[in-house]
């Protein structure tokens, strides 16, 4: 069975910083591409950001390019989401998903709160 479980979010001040990381389970985690999504209320979930299977290559959405960084570990099936300047448009439950082809997982979601 795939998992994916994402850290514990929590309440930020704008300017600050949070990591995430998810934990994958059940699955051949490198042949993977994983990404993370974002929902805040009353919107649809949007893409944030997405590394390739061997790291090499990334992606960001532009409202949180320079800011954000994602980042994996093969070894220990991590994904992280390294998230600095943080501002109050941030606050949204971040989900990690993990991609191949047509098929898709997603983890449970955790919420990140940035206050003014």
């Amino acid at each position: 069975q795939v998992q994916l479980v994402e850290s514990v979010g929590g309440l930020v001040q704008a300017g600050g910083s949070l990591r995430l990381s998810c934990a994958a389970s059940g699955l051949i985690f490198s042949s993977y591409t994983m990404k993370w999504f974002r929902q805040a209320p009353g919107k649809e979930r949007e893409f944030v950001a997405s590394i390739a299977w061997d790291g090499e290559s990334t992606t960001y959405a532009d409202s949180v390019k320079g800011r954000f960084t994602i980042s994996r570990d093969n070894a220990k099936k991590m994904v992280y989401l390294q998230m600095n300047s943080l501002k109050p448009d941030d606050t949204a439950v971040y989900y990690c998903n993990a991609r191949q082809l047509t098929t898709t997982y997603w983890g449970q979601g955790t919420q990140v709160t940035v206050s003014s």
